[in-house]
């Protein structure tokens, strides 16, 4: 049984499982759906009521029936790189390509119609709500006056894009930056935007859970940090990531997400105030892990390959499951 790996051409953090499930011996099929049709081809029959799919890519041929498992680490979008790429057959691509294996029994790391869901930022606040973490003052608006009385109850606000990325090629990363007292907010007419009461930290938190795993990190903020360098990516500081405990009412938290959308990998961020408190940021559904891995030597590229080469039906966190849950002492 082989585990199918969806992913870029260039991804450190997938090289780590590949290389994890290389050498316990578990077949890998590594691909980019932007390769289809090209590189990767595909064939299936549906016929006498039984269906027999089959990928090919750099000359090896994989039995969609042989599947173990399908990692949608960070794929490109089906038919992006054909000779005459256009919409029309990029949705061709993508209809073929993931509606056969929608129909195979290989478990899914997550399924796609799931991390879809899952990207959408107004519903991870709804779930995370739901999910009783702890959510900071959110407002997502394109009416002036709303951020105005927003702000007059929450002085201190950062802004952050709804969707991420910026969609150009490459994609953009736009960073969650600190609102300044005097701005008016009528441009906000124009777009919707999303403010949050800014969270005086003293660390960030990295979560990552796989299936039953739950492995954390702490990079604690200087003490002379500029209060407007809000985001971690492009904080400038020496401080390393070190591993976390876990509480057991925030890992049945986020277990408790995880299930509602219906995921089976997610990387969680949170900022720690002074009072201890984890507030939750975002859930990124396929997000890096290789950074954490290099600095704490937390097993999660070990734990993904572990969830992909295992046998039988998804298993959803369970953190009733003592076994399951990995507590790191700091």
């Amino acid at each position: 049984m082989t585990v199918l790996v969806l992913t870029s051409e260039q991804d450190v953090t997938a090289d780590l499982v590949v290389d994890r499930l290389n050498s316990t011996g578990i077949p890998v099929v590594r691909l980019d759906p932007a390769d289809l049709p090209g590189e990767v081809a595909l064939s299936g029959e549906y016929a006498h009521g039984a269906f027999h799919g089959y990928l090919s890519v750099g000359g090896r041929v994989v039995g969609m029936d042989g599947l173990r498992s399908v990692w949608v680490r960070r794929p490109g979008v089906p038919g992006a790189r054909a000779a005459a790429p256009s919409g029309w057959l990029s949705e061709e691509a993508s209809q073929a390509f993931y509606g056969m294996l929608r129909g195979t029994g290989a478990r899914w790391m997550n399924h796609p119609d799931a991390a879809a869901r899952a990207r959408h930022k107004p519903w991870q606040l709804h779930l995370a709500q739901r999910s009783r973490l702890p959510v900071p003052p959110t407002l997502i608006t394109t009416f002036p006056q709303a951020a105005r009385d927003f702000a007059r109850r929450f002085p201190d606000l950062v802004v952050k894009p709804v969707s991420g990325s910026h969609p150009q090629e490459p994609p953009r990363v736009v960073p969650t930056s600190r609102v300044a007292p005097d701005v008016d907010f009528a441009a906000v007419a124009f777009g919707p935007t999303l403010l949050q009461r800014r969270v005086d930290k003293r660390a960030d938190i990295r979560l990552t859970v796989v299936g039953h795993r739950v492995l954390a990190a702490r990079k604690a903020v200087a003490p002379d940090a500029h209060p407007d360098d809000i985001d971690v990516r492009f904080a400038p500081s020496a401080e390393p990531w070190r591993p976390a405990d876990v509480s057991p009412r925030l890992a049945e938290a986020v277990h408790r997400y995880l299930r509602e959308a219906e995921l089976t990998y997610g990387a969680f961020d949170f900022a720690e105030d002074a009072d201890g408190i984890w507030w939750f940021l975002e859930c990124n559904q396929s997000g890096q892990f290789g950074f954490v891995e290099m600095d704490t030597g937390q097993p999660i590229a070990r734990s993904v390959a572990d969830w992909l080469a295992g046998e039988g039906p998804p298993t959803q966190s369970d953190p009733h499951d003592p076994q399951g849950v990995v507590h790191v002492a700091p």
